[in-house]
């Protein structure tokens, strides 16, 4: 059974920090990409971060430069870091796993809250 369990969420004053983390079992988690996402109320689902099995990254304009993805294959864990924080970051994030050579995420994680107030 695959599961991607999303940790780190949390309220913070705007300027400040958070690190989210999503820990994976039941798949080859090297063998996966793995992106982050985020959805607001009222609001599409839109991608984050992206992070390739090799670990090419790519990220959405609105978080470049302040948001970094990383992966700890040995842990099984997907990070997100994400620095400057606007209360337009505020949002569920989720984690998503895209088996490699494959468009679409197959696995998703519950998701963590991020609250950024001004």
């Amino acid at each position: 059974q695959v599961q991607l369990v999303e940790s780190g969420g949390g309220l913070v004053q705007a300027g400040g920090s958070l690190r989210l983390s999503c820990a994976g079992s039941g798949l080859p988690f090297s063998s996966y990409g793995m992106g982050w996402f985020r959805q607001a109320p009222g609001k599409e689902r839109e991608l984050v971060a992206t992070i390739s099995v090799g670990g090419a990254t790519n990220y959405a304009d609105s978080v470049k430069g302040r948001f970094t993805i990383s992966r700890d294959n040995a842990k099984n864990t997907v990070y997100l870091q994400m620095n400057s924080l606007k209360p337009e970051d505020t949002a569920g994030y989720y984690c998503a796993a895209r088996r490699y050579g494959s468009t679409l995420y197959t696995y998703w994680g519950q998701g963590t809250q991020v609250t950024v107030s001004s």
